[in-house]
């Protein structure tokens, strides 16, 4: 059931978007105009981790947080409503491990996280008809969380659900009316919500500030 709340949540983020989309682009397509663009990238995703003050059993201890970078696909779908304006929603999953170094307990391994956060961005593109077309893009991602492994420790608890603010700059690279190649930098900043049962009775609980940099490099589609 825990798992099902989690994919209900993502048809729900992305049936809004397409509530949001749809309308102007139906009356595109009676135009005999596409607004829609497609594209699908190699990611690298690079936490730029910290965390605040970890407490055990709710007493304060020392810790800091460590979250391995992860690679993966990213897909995202476009949709312009103007030449110079579109909207973005991303789309990537990917596995990270997570440890707790410097604690009193030692160094602790609190397992991994299947990070799915559906990014949407408003964009600015600044030479639409060149082939070199740069933009800039800010927006809000949405942190969901598939599945967690508790490694070592005896059980753990990611809490999901955060807003986190988005920025990005990229540029698109035309090779013909079609296909491009597309490079993609975003920062996004997320934070999560984690208790672990490192023992019996023995509960650490901090919030990992993930803010990861999102670097891709593909090929896009513009119908």
């Amino acid at each position: 059931m825990h798992l099902y709340k989690k994919v209900k949540k993502v048809g729900l983020v992305a049936l809004g978007c397409l509530v949001f989309v749809l309308p102007p682009a139906l009356c595109f397509a009676a135009s005999g105009e596409s607004p829609w663009m497609v594209r699908v990238r190699a990611l690298g995703i690079f936490p730029d981790d910290s965390s605040s003050t970890f407490t055990l059993n709710g007493a304060a201890i020392s810790g800091e947080t460590d979250v391995d970078n992860a690679y993966t696909l990213d897909l995202d779908i476009s949709y312009f409503f103007t030449p110079n304006l579109a909207v973005e929603l991303t789309l990537a999953y990917a596995e990270h491990d997570v440890k707790a170094n410097s604690t009193p307990l030692g160094n602790l391994d609190i397992g991994s996280l299947d990070l799915l956060p559906p990014t949407l961005t408003l964009q600015y593109h600044f030479l639409p008809t060149n082939a070199f077309r740069p933009y800039v893009g800010a927006g809000f991602s949405y942190v969901l969380i598939p599945d967690e492994d508790p490694g070592n420790a005896l059980s753990i608890d990611y809490d999901d659900g955060q807003v986190g603010l988005a920025l990005q700059v990229g540029f698109d690279y035309f090779f013909n009316k079609n296909w491009c190649l597309t490079v993609d930098v975003k920062k996004v900043w997320v934070d999560v919500d984690v208790t672990v049962q490192v023992a019996p009775g023995a509960y650490v609980d901090t919030t990992v500030d993930v803010d990861p940099w999102l670097i891709g490099i593909g090929v896009g589609y513009r119908f």
